[in-house]
């Protein structure tokens, strides 16, 4: 059996120790997870995200009229907020998710991530996608790492030429370093070769799968009054019922097959990384 979740963050745990670049990331902090993903799909292979973000500026959905312009109502004010997760005392305030196999199955060669690794093994792809997500993670703020552009301002977008620039910088650096390959030996596997080599691929996720801890929409109450300029029907928010706090007691142990995954025994006591 192969508890791959646990290998990801030891080797991330490795990676924040060898790159100077990542060296702030405390790994206690950052919860790593496994979410299904089919090889033959398309999709990311892996997601930072944030949990430590504050409540948004509270707001409102409106409607107007297509002819006039005029609004013709509005919902309730609201609020987003980041769900609560902790692993015993420690809170989490990023957490990196994993698709299951296709993480496993990614190759250089098929990537156009090959033009920045010549001769170097496939298996680098996976190493590449790992040092990207936790690129993402902030050292300043709260949130995902935001991109200046040339004139100094922030970008919209968290990608582009000098973020995918910085990776394979540190994708480098990580190996000029020669880190045990005991380390990251289990990324030269696809899914079949790891099921073959260990029996079982397992990975933690959490108990309500496919979901996980997401941002969520809450109602103010009491209701602040409308903006002067806005006079219009007040519609009730529906808001879904959502888990909003996390724990240890939350994450179980998955079985992770070709097309599919099953759940096994309760993880319990996991620790964040």
């Amino acid at each position: 059996m192969i508890n791959y979740t646990e290998r990801l963050s030891l080797l991330m745990e490795d990676i924040v120790a060898r790159v100077p670049t990542l060296s702030f990331i405390d790994m206690s902090r950052v919860l790593v997870f496994a979410r299904s993903g089919r090889t033959s799909a398309e999709g990311a292979y892996a997601t930072c995200h944030c949990t430590c973000l504050p409540p948004s500026e509270p707001g409102y959905y409106f409607w107007r009229d297509r002819r006039t312009g005029r609004l013709t109502r509005r919902s309730e004010w609201f609020v987003t907020k980041s769900p609560q997760v902790r692993i015993g005392p420690q809170p989490i305030d990023h957490m990196v998710s994993f698709a299951l196999p296709r993480f496993t199955d990614q190759m250089l060669s098929r990537s156009r991530k090959r033009v920045h690794y010549k001769a170097q093994p496939n298996w680098v792809a996976k190493l590449d996608t790992i040092v990207h997500e936790l690129y993402h993670i902030d050292p300043e703020r709260p949130g995902i790492r935001r991109m200046e552009k040339a004139d100094g301002t922030y970008s919209a977008n968290c990608h582009g030429d000098r973020f995918f620039g910085d990776v394979v910088a540190m994708v480098n650096q990580y190996l000029d370093t020669k880190p045990d390959p005991e380390i990251s030996g289990f990324l030269q596997h696809n899914f079949r070769e790891l099921s073959e080599r260990f029996g079982v691929v397992v990975a933690s996720a959490f108990r309500g799968f496919p979901s996980y801890p997401q941002r969520y929409i809450e109602v103010l109450e009491p209701q602040p009054p409308p903006p002067a300029e806005v006079r219009c029907r007040v519609e009730p928010l529906k808001v879904p019922r959502v888990t909003t706090s996390f724990t240890e007691d939350d994450l179980v142990m998955r079985e992770f097959l070709p097309s599919g995954s099953r759940q096994l025994i309760r993880e319990g006591a996991l620790r964040a990384a």
